[in-house]
């Protein structure tokens, strides 16, 4: 008789390659179980940083158009200073007109340093071709070659960078035969 025993050697390799299938078709599927959860964290993720990203331009956005917020806030007593000084033209005299132009270029000052901005007037300084620009050079007795002589223009910075330099006069030496010309800069 040809009966198989389920005990018999010749059925044990049918058995474990049973279990062996199970055990393959378990690991797939808790395979592609990890991949589909990897997936959604995925989209999750990009999801996540789109909307950081859109977040991040529209703050930029807001601080592009607002951010001189405080600034202008500090100019509006400025504003309403001049304002009320040329209202008042008709009626004042040259005195208080300006005494009255010196009270507002010292709230236009007093703004513009909370703001950051700070004058720059090397009157009597070296030249600095960083924070300068020579306008004219002329022989002076009194001061050194490279002396800044007058300030046509007074220069500013903001929080330390040059926003634009002061315009000036150099001097050079009394005998110009002697005087090596301009900075180097």
């Amino acid at each position: 008789m040809n009966v198989t025993d389920p005990q018999s050697p010749d059925s044990a390799p049918d058995a474990a390659a049973g279990n062996g299938t199970d055990s393959a078709e378990a690991r797939i599927a808790e395979a592609e179980s990890r991949a589909e959860k990897l997936r959604e964290d995925l989209l999750r993720a990009a999801a996540e940083m789109d909307n950081v990203r859109k977040r991040a331009g529209r703050e930029i956005d807001a601080a592009r158009q607002y951010g001189i917020e405080r600034f202008a806030a500090e100019l509006l007593p400025v504003a309403d200073s001049l304002a009320l000084g040329l209202e008042s033209t008709v009626a004042a005299d040259a005195a208080a007109l300006s005494e009255g132009q010196e009270a507002t270029l010292r709230l236009l000052l007093k703004a513009f340093e909370r703001a950051g901005l700070v004058q720059v007037d090397p009157a009597g300084q070296q030249f600095d071709p960083e924070r300068h620009e020579a306008m004219a050079m002329q022989p002076s007795a009194e001061y050194p070659a490279h002396t800044v002589l007058q300030v046509v223009q007074r220069g500013w910075l903001l929080n330390g960078r040059l926003l634009r330099p002061a315009r000036v006069i150099v001097s050079t030496a009394a005998d110009n035969s002697s005087d090596p010309g301009p900075p180097a800069g």
